[in-house]
């Protein structure tokens, strides 16, 4: 029997089902974990502004803002506000910036 046939076909996802695939609802966040210990600072301040980033560039994704020229610093600052963040420095707009670059 070839290999290929003992292989168990994959779940069909969003973009591949022939119908919408319902989203499993409520979304509950994935339970915080405690960072690693014996790390430099300076990596748990990049770790960090790396997920602040993630979760402005997620939040204005979904609010309409698709084009990282139409993210400007003001843009950021006030999804950051109506999330519930604090206000992210220059530094972390322009990684905001960058994955919506790079996402695509």
């Amino acid at each position: 029997m070839p290999a290929a046939a003992l292989k168990p076909k994959p779940l069909p996802t969003q973009s591949t089902a022939k119908r919408p695939v319902l989203l499993d609802l409520p979304y509950v966040p994935v339970e915080k974990r405690p960072l690693p210990p014996g790390r430099p600072r300076e990596w748990y301040v990049a770790h960090n502004r790396r997920l602040k980033a993630m979760r402005l560039a997620i939040a204005l994704l979904d609010s309409g803002v698709h084009m990282p020229n139409q993210a400007r610093n003001e843009t950021i600052r006030d999804t950051a506000e109506l999330i519930g963040v604090h206000p992210p420095s220059d530094t972390t707009c322009h990684m905001v910036r960058a994955f919506m670059r790079y996402s695509r």
